[in-house]
């Protein structure tokens, strides 16, 4: 009988055990209960091992390499350990082990259940195992490794160790496949880790491997992908492919640390080998100077050519009759910017191909303008704590509105799609300013034409009776203070904006990819100044980008480290655009929700303003011949004066309640925080995107930058001047810094006091 139950423990049939694991019927009442229960223990051994042993061999066959890597592993596990202990059990029971052979003549099944018994647990499981495996007909090799990782987190040991081999085993097929990818770009036709196109297939990837490590493993698989498919006349070099496939072959993704840095190393290494013979300094410097002539406004007159059609858009939508002659599409606003570079240079610039505007809400209807001021806001608590992020992407149109940059191979390598979002962001506030800008100039012009018109009739008055003559007075007097602090405002903002920040930071950036960094970059400060000379010559001509050159690639790839300027490496060239784009960020007060948000509810007044006077015919004064332009017996001043007058008043108001908030926040961030973070080389924006984008168009930020490990960056001290002079222009004349003479002077001036304009605005 022993023998029947080692052949049985062996994976052989046997009629003690005619179904399952239970001893038959006729040779149970033969047996003592213990002895039964000792059977029936060993031939469950025996079951659930058979089962196994068929489960692998039904699952090797048809299915993926990554099962049939499990099932080879099983198999000799099961060799190597239970079935040598088979052979070693019955090797003692021949030699009459005293340790299994009581008194060297018979073998008590307890003794045979407790030599068996360690593998309960472990076939147990395995069992379980199998029953999975075929409950799936097809399974991926991220979904297989987190299952085996997850079932080697036990405190069996056995278990444990069993699980870690057959984990290890299908890692180890996984890096096969990821060497094919990262070190010659070529994919399996069965079970690919990516698809035609580099991207990660879903279920390809553990979900030990990091965000960072996906990103990377796609962006080394396409650019190594790339250069072959091109058949280029520089391949990757052999040794470098070699020592990456060393360093592949000592990790496992498991070990998530120790991948995300090899995979890291790898990535530079291709990084550097693209950037000195694929990507060129001709191709960066181009996508730079588009990004800045576009995003940054750099290019004046297409820029405000652009404001003008969009607006001539909007109206034409408005006026229309038919359904579809009023919605605005995507493809009214890509011609719309079409005809805005007409007459410009930007009109022979073939980067403009590159540039679409994305509705995110779909095709609109445009409406008016709301006339009606918004709910009243605490300032204070918006300003402690912004509940959602500050977005300007639907000032220019009224609807969200995203100018999308298209990016295509090798430039891709440079550009992510984080960099792009950031330059969205700086293009949605700049040209929200510059809109707002041009419409308050709009503004300023219909009242200057309607005061001229005016004063052909009336002489150096306002016209009306001598009741209402200085109510007339005194409403013109405050609609011209109101539009005029509007355009001074907008234009400081603006010229520090445009002038100390994007085109200091731009000629630097400029400087250091020519490989001339210059110290002192010359800063054209208001009214005069001129930019350095080493800078100067190291810039294309404004508003103008170089032509895209069509040489083939094999002729293009001429090494950078061959040509005039200075080598520079790709991590270098990584950070030095990050830190650009960061400085920009922080210089544009981006990054103070409490300045954004102020600034976003400036602009909103200034545009009610701009309408408001729109819908009165372009002047803040009713004619005189209309119907509550003049006092009547009732009143004193005439109904739509009063009107008017409360009207222009409360903006006056709460204008100048958010620009002393706006200086007050603009003061404190000088000396609260820092300004800069150090730029992390391996990612090409500054922040995650998730943190960028409040939503699918949104652009918000939750702190200025700090440093990293209190430690500040080369330039803060210039970021933070920057700021210093902003805060010099707007209070030139000490109104901010004594707000209680710009109140009594105000008081004066509502009391129909004389007082001097000069001493009005400080000067004098």
């Amino acid at each position: 009988m022993i023998a029947e139950v080692l052949l049985v423990l062996a994976g052989h049939t046997s009629s003690l055990f005619p179904t399952d694991h239970t001893v038959h019927p006729a040779f149970a009442s033969l047996l003592h209960p213990g002895e039964e229960q000792c059977l029936e223990s060993l031939g469950l051994v025996a079951l659930r091992y058979r089962k196994i042993k068929h489960a692998c061999a039904t699952l090797a066959n048809p299915s993926s390499r990554y099962v049939s890597a499990l099932c080879a592993t099983l198999n000799q596990i099961l060799k190597d350990e239970y079935e040598v202990l088979v052979v070693e059990t019955e090797a003692k029971v021949l030699k009459r082990d005293s340790n299994l052979v009581a008194s060297g003549s018979f073998v008590p099944l307890s003794s045979l259940r407790a030599v068996f018994s360690e593998w309960d647990a472990p076939l147990a499981s395995l069992e379980t195992l199998v029953d999975e495996l075929q409950a799936q007909e097809h399974w991926s090799p991220g979904p297989l490794i987190d299952l085996l990782l997850t079932r080697s987190q036990t405190g069996i040991h056995r278990v444990s160790r069993i699980y870690a081999q057959l984990s290890e085993a299908v890692q180890r097929v996984w890096i096969a496949q990821l060497q094919a990818l990262l070190i010659h770009g070529t994919l399996s036709p069965q079970d690919p880790l990516a698809d035609k196109k580099y991207i990660l297939v879903e279920g390809a990837v553990p979900s030990c491997v990091s965000m960072q490590s996906r990103e990377s493993i796609t962006y080394v698989g396409r650019a190594i992908g790339t250069v072959k498919a091109a058949k280029w006349d520089k391949q990757f070099p052999q040794d470098l492919a070699r020592e990456h496939t060393r360093l592949l072959n000592t990790i496992l993704p498991q070990d998530q640390y120790a991948f995300d840095r090899v995979i890291a190393d790898i990535r530079t290494a291709v990084s550097e080998w693209l950037w000195l013979n694929v990507l060129t300094h001709r191709d960066v410097d181009d996508a730079v100077q588009s990004l800045a002539n576009y995003f940054l406004l750099r290019n004046g007159e297409f820029a405000l050519s652009l404001i003008r059609e969009v607006e001539r858009l909007k109206l034409s939508r408005l006026t229309g009759r038919s359904v579809p002659s009023t919605m605005i599409r995507e493809q009214d606003l890509h011609l719309a910017l079409l005809r805005a570079s007409l007459g410009t240079t930007a009109q022979q610039d073939p980067s403009l191909a590159n540039l679409h505007f994305r509705l995110p809400s779909g095709p609109i209807r445009p409406l008016l303008p709301s006339l009606t001021s918004a709910p009243a806001k605490d300032l204070s608590s918006s300003l402690s704590s912004p509940t959602e992020p500050t977005t300007f992407d639907d000032l220019l149109l009224g609807t969200p509105l995203v100018l999308t940059y298209s990016v295509t191979w090798p430039l891709d390598l440079f550009l992510h799609a984080s960099d792009l979002q950031i330059y969205a962001g700086l293009f949605s506030y700049l040209s929200a300013l510059r809109k707002t800008h041009t419409r308050i100039h709009t503004c300023w012009t219909a009242l200057s034409n309607a005061q001229r018109a005016r004063r052909r009739w009336t002489g150096l008055g306002e016209g009306g009776t001598a009741e209402d003559l200085e109510a007339r007075k005194q409403l013109l007097r405050c609609g011209w203070g109101v539009v005029r602090e509007m355009n001074w405002f907008l234009d400081t903002l603006l010229e520090y904006v445009m002038t100390d920040v994007a085109d200091v930071e731009f000629r630097k950036l400029k400087g250091l990819l020519s490989g001339h960094p210059s110290g002192n970059v010359g800063r054209q400060v208001t009214g005069s100044g001129s930019m350095g000379q080493s800078d100067l010559g190291s810039t294309a001509p404004l508003g103008a980008s170089k032509v895209t050159s069509t040489v083939h690639p094999s002729h293009s790839m001429a090494s950078n480290a061959s040509s005039g300027s200075p080598p520079l490496d790709f991590t270098t060239l990584r950070s030095i655009h990050a830190t650009y784009l960061e400085r920009l960020l922080t210089g544009s007060l981006l990054s103070n929700p409490a300045l954004t948000n102020i600034i976003r509810m400036i602009l909103e007044v200034c545009e009610r303003f701009a309408g408001q006077v729109e819908r009165w015919g372009g002047d803040v004064l009713p004619a005189l011949l209309f119907e509550g332009s003049i006092a009547t017996r009732e009143n004193k001043v005439g109904d739509m004066v009063a009107e008017r007058h409360a009207i222009v008043g409360e903006i006056d108001e709460t204008l100048h309640t958010l620009l002393d908030a706006f200086y007050e926040q603009l003061s404190l961030s000088t000396t609260l925080q820092p300004f800069s973070a150090a730029a992390d080389a391996t990612k090409s924006a500054l922040y995650n995107t998730s943190a960028l984008m409040g939503n699918t168009t949104g652009f918000g930020f939750h702190t200025f930058l700090r440093t990293r490990k209190h430690k500040r960056l080369e330039g803060d001290e210039e970021v933070r001047r920057h700021v210093e002079r902003l805060l010099l222009r707007l209070d030139f004349n000490g109104q901010f810094s004594h707000p209680g003479v710009r109140r009594r002077g105000a008081q004066k001036a509502a009391e129909g006091g004389d007082e001097d304009i000069l001493k009005q605005g400080g000067l004098a």
